[in-house]
């Protein structure tokens, strides 16, 4: 039986373009999969048939031959079954290679042709006071780290990339694969190391790496309100990759120093401050200090208790990535007189004497013993 056109196969018109195949046969390769059609035969062929389209089709060489050739290309001595070079029953080495690829290659720092020799991913820690996390600001650091070697230009061969050539082993693929009984082995090579690449005469400043080992100095902004904790990525600023693979990652972990005034809660600013007695019970007006280096004036009415929060808005903190602010909450604390004067003595000796006789004086106080003895009174005390 004539084996079937495979732009046919997989749905798509003879331009399509890379993802566009991939999209199809996804959509195909789910529909179809054994496991979602078991005991039906029909599926099962046509699942080996979108196998065998993509297995063509994704590779730019066997999509050219296929073009030119048809499955003529294919056909003929060393072809394995279904026509492929090395594949079994009309399969590539890993129906769902691609799939894999597309949600874990990235993340595993690997890539088609296998391991691909990412650099690492660094770490720096940085602490600013709460006065620059309100502003924002820049920092200078120096990272130890495996550079690009600038001798070879990381390709890790005397004399640059003119004298890096593809793995015999594995024709630069970085995978080879073994026929063991019915399945279809792949590993990678161990010529190459999964490079693809393989180099006759290593540069001597980096032996064959592509990187060396360098302090660098980078600058890093850091934005106004910036949190304590908060983690900054910088993005192919890590470790050099092995022989011109992508450098890791640079991230940079904020801290954010305990402030003598100011307490922080998001976008909000606390702060905490002492009142005379006197303050408190007369009322008046008291200058406080804010983040931004101003002062705010505050109103203390008369009578004022300890814990009292007054807020002032538009005085608290930066909003991230916001032209915005929170507000300042000013609590105040009433401060008991130490150390006092004959005069002072007798004066609130004075004042006691005077309170005790109008309850109006200390509403709360007089409220609170006056359940007291209410208590005891039902104690029959």
């Amino acid at each position: 039986m004539a084996k079937r056109d495979y732009y046919e196969v997989l749905g798509v018109s003879r331009d399509a373009s890379e993802e566009d195949l991939k999209k199809a046969y996804r959509k195909l390769a789910m529909k179809l999969h054994p496991d979602r059609n078991p005991g039906d035969p029909t599926a099962e062929a046509k699942f080996k048939e979108v196998n065998e389209a993509y297995d063509v089709l994704k590779d730019p060489e066997k999509r050219a031959a296929y073009d030119r050739y048809g499955h003529a290309a294919f056909e003929g001595p060393g072809a394995g079954a279904g026509g492929f070079q090395g594949g079994f029953g009309g399969f590539g080495a890993n129906p769902f290679e691609d799939l894999f690829e597309e949600m874990f290659g990235r993340f595993g720092g690997r890539g088609r042709g296998g391991a691909s020799g990412r650099g690492a991913d660094l770490r720096q820690e940085v602490e600013i006071s709460l006065e620059e996390a309100f502003s924002g600001t820049k920092r200078t650091i120096r990272v130890p780290t495996a550079v690009t070697c600038e001798a070879c230009n990381g390709t890790g061969a005397e004399g640059g990339a003119a004298n890096v050539h593809s793995c015999p082993t594995c024709q630069g693929i970085g995978k080879v694969r073994a026929q063991q009984g019915f399945f279809l082995i792949e590993r990678t090579c161990p010529t190459c190391g999964g490079q693809g690449r393989v180099i006759r005469n290593p540069c001597k400043m980096c032996h064959g790496a592509g990187r060396v080992q360098r302090d660098r100095t980078l600058s890093v902004t850091i934005p106004a309100g910036v949190e304590d904790g908060t983690r900054i990525r910088l993005a192919g600023e890590g470790e050099a990759g092995v022989r011109g693979a992508p450098a890791g990652d640079l991230y940079v972990d904020v801290s954010v120093r305990p402030h003598p005034i100011f307490r922080r809660d998001g976008s909000t600013i606390l702060v905490r401050v002492p009142l005379r007695m006197t303050q408190a019970a007369l009322g008046g007006t008291i200058e406080v200090p804010t983040i931004d280096g101003g002062k705010a004036k505050v109103t203390i009415p008369a009578g004022t208790q300890s814990g009292d929060r007054f807020r002032l808005r538009g005085k608290g903190f930066s909003v991230l990535r916001s032209a915005a602010r929170g507000d300042m909450i000013v609590e105040v604390v009433v401060e008991t007189p130490q150390n006092l004067t004959p005069r002072q003595r007798e004066l609130l000796q004075q004042f006691e004497a005077e309170a005790e006789k109008s309850p109006r004086t200390s509403p709360e106080s007089e409220g609170f013993f006056a359940k007291v003895r209410e208590f005891w009174e039902g104690l029959g005390r």
